[in-house]
């Protein structure tokens, strides 16, 4: 079992001091998201071979190591000129991710809702040309069912994630969306459990119904999904479900503490992660942490 940061609420810092302060706070792996001097969002990345290097510089004084790196392009748009935008943008990901020895990547479907057939259609287009790569390289490519996606039920994406029939290609079960993708952990786990390699971990409340009057979205009817990334606890995520079903599908992937909602507080944050992540892994028997080789 691997335990990874992802330090988007650290992105401020430059990559040495993000990787040490990771370090800092207890986590030997990172999943680096996305960020403005490494791979921005939805347009090419800003890397170069100075940059891959001091970062391997990094990683190697911290002893810290590079679980995932997480690029999110408009692969799946309608837009042909965006899609094959995209493609580019995630040739030179891979790349990148090959230079700096990370063998796994995850990343969203990154359509439109509205306009679902046109986006997988979009979505089959680049994975034709991306799959081929992801093999040669042996990067394993881990999707997520994104809120605003047109695919956001997580029994429909493993389907997807199934349908493309790779061994290099993951499902992954992101918590804080769990209500997004139908609220039913157990079931999308057990679903998910040949293809199940990631799962990122953050609380989040089921703001699916505004008439329940959690949340009230302006104008009625809206269509926003609304959601956060909050330290396990604060929403209404089962996480005794989650770990005990983690458990019982022999899950000993990467686990990621994503919350985002905090900034002011990141250190505070990402200490707690930990130590909650732990705490429900002992008491549920998941797996075993691991530290790099």
């Amino acid at each position: 079992m691997k335990i990874a940061l992802d330090p988007y609420m650290f992105r401020r810092l430059s990559l040495k001091e993000m990787v040490e302060t990771t370090a800092r706070h207890g986590y030997r792996y990172i999943e680096l998201s996305p960020r403005d001097d490494f791979f921005p969002f939805f347009v090419h990345p800003r890397v170069d071979h100075s940059t891959v290097h001091s970062l391997r510089q990094a990683l190697g004084d911290a002893q810290v190591e590079l679980a995932s790196l997480l690029p999110l392009y408009r692969w799946s748009s309608p837009d042909e000129e965006d899609r094959l935008a995209a493609v580019r943008y995630w040739k030179r990901a891979i790349e990148v991710s090959v230079e700096v020895g990370c063998s796994t990547m995850n990343s969203e479907f990154s359509g439109r809702p509205e306009q679902a057939p046109a986006s997988e259609a979009a979505f089959w287009k680049s994975m034709e040309e991306l799959l081929p790569i992801f093999e040669r390289e042996g990067i394993t490519l881990n999707l997520e069912p994104h809120p605003d996606d047109f695919v956001e039920n997580g029994f429909a994406a493993v389907d997807l994630v199934r349908g493309i029939n790779s061994e290099r290609v993951k499902f992954l079960y992101c918590a804080p969306h769990t209500f997004h993708m139908g609220g039913d952990i157990a079931g999308i786990l057990r679903y998910a459990q040949p293809v199940l390699a990631h799962v990122h971990l953050a609380d989040s409340f089921d703001h699916r119904a505004s008439s329940g009057l959690r949340y009230i979205v302006n104008p009625p009817g809206s269509p926003a999904r609304v959601h956060q990334h909050l330290n396990i606890g604060e929403g209404e995520v089962n996480w005794d479900v989650l770990f005990s079903t983690l458990a019982e599908v022999s899950f000993d992937g990467v686990m990621t503490a994503c919350v985002f909602a905090w900034e002011e507080r990141a250190d505070e944050s990402a200490a707690l992660m930990l130590r909650l992540i732990n705490d429900y892994l002992a008491q549920h028997s998941v797996g075993k942490t691991s530290a790099p080789a």
